[in-house]
């Protein structure tokens, strides 16, 4: 009888043990991590700066990051006034990522901001670095892999997310090698992958790589996947786990927005729908950065939408708070054990 207490006694502190090492899921903002709890309704693909110069030019003094945050600083506030808490900003490295500016963006706002870590491969590898070519899958994960471990250079300042992105046909090895990369970076942080994608062949190909490798779709965001017009496609993916991006929400397209998004609460699949508009983009080769798009329109225009169609609070919750929240938390989302290498 003594010796069955101790044994009890022993898986107790053994379970105890286990419990205080598994942390809560978190959001990883420029400042530091925050519960999905804290985070409010979302904004989740949206950009401040883009530089379009490409890979072999780029560089920060392209700007004063005083002039942008001058330019900015409104439309973030405006949109802060409309009820949004937490900004995904989708500007890669190499396209005009600058943590410090949004850094600076946050604390002047009190928006939590997210940024991210990954390379952009579409528009045919404009903005691909040199290096990328010869590195392997492995190595290109290594370097992501740091950015979430040591921060993003000297900054300190982590990734909120994995952002990559491919052309709209059938991938090439490159790109495929990005993806894989992608997933091996998610299996070692728990970082969410968002991939400028556009169309379903390349999805499903993405797809199918994540999950070869071990990766649920439920660590995958489809980017821009309204672009795709055969909506089983996407009712396809979002049952699959992959979380549906309809991303180029703007004030003359809210009709159209509103149509998918019925189509996949009819198919009961609201619960993978991530709402935004693409907006913004200070782009240093024009004066004054250019026309800049404001980022109201979910606010002003596409929620009363939504109420006309019968959407209740609590549907609208689910996609501006809830699946955001979700998509976003940095956890490991593995496929099928079965599919695990």
């Amino acid at each position: 009888m003594v010796r069955l207490s101790v044994i009890l006694l022993v898986f107790v502190i053994l379970m105890s043990g286990c419990n205080q090492e598994i942390e809560p899921t978190f959001i990883m903002t420029v400042n530091g991590s925050v519960s999905p709890d804290e985070t409010g309704q979302w904004l989740t693909h949206e950009h401040v700066l883009v530089d379009f110069i490409g890979a072999d030019s780029i560089s920060p003094g392209r700007y004063d990051r005083q002039v942008v945050i001058s330019k900015v600083l409104p439309y973030l506030l405006q949109v802060k006034e409309l009820g949004c808490s937490t900004f995904v900003e989708c500007t890669p490295e190499y396209l005009g990522r600058d943590p410090l500016l949004l850094k600076a963006l946050s604390d002047s706002t009190g928006l939590n901001i997210l940024t991210n870590t990954g390379l952009y491969g579409a528009h045919q590898n404009k903005f691909i670095p040199a290096f990328a070519y010869e590195e392997s899958a492995e190595g290109l994960s290594q370097r992501w892999i740091s950015e979430w471990e040591n921060g993003i250079g000297n900054t300190g300042i982590r990734p909120g997310f994995i952002k990559i992105a491919v052309d709209p046909d059938s991938l090439s090895p490159f790109h495929k090698k990005l993806v894989r990369a992608a997933a091996l970076t998610h299996l070692a942080t728990g970082l969410t992958i968002a991939s400028h994608t556009g169309p379903a062949i390349p999805a499903f190909q993405e797809l199918e790589i994540l999950e070869d490798e071990g990766v649920s779709p439920e660590a995958f965001i489809w980017v821009h996947a309204h672009i795709e017009k055969d909506l089983s496609k996407l009712k396809e993916a979002a049952s699959r786990g992959a979380w549906i991006s309809i991303d180029k929400l703007n004030d003359s397209n809210v009709n159209e927005i509103v149509s998918i998004i019925n189509y996949l609460r009819d198919n009961s699949l609201l619960d993978k729908v991530l709402i935004s508009h693409d907006a913004g983009w200070y782009d240093p080769a024009v004066e004054n950065g250019g026309e800049f798009r404001g980022y109201t329109t979910l606010f002003e225009k596409l929620i009363p939408e939504l109420k006309k169609e019968n959407f209740t609070q609590k549907e609208i919750d689910q996609l501006i708070k809830i699946n955001p929240a979700r998509a976003f938390a940095v956890e490991i989302r593995k496929s099928d054990i079965n599919n695990v290498k």
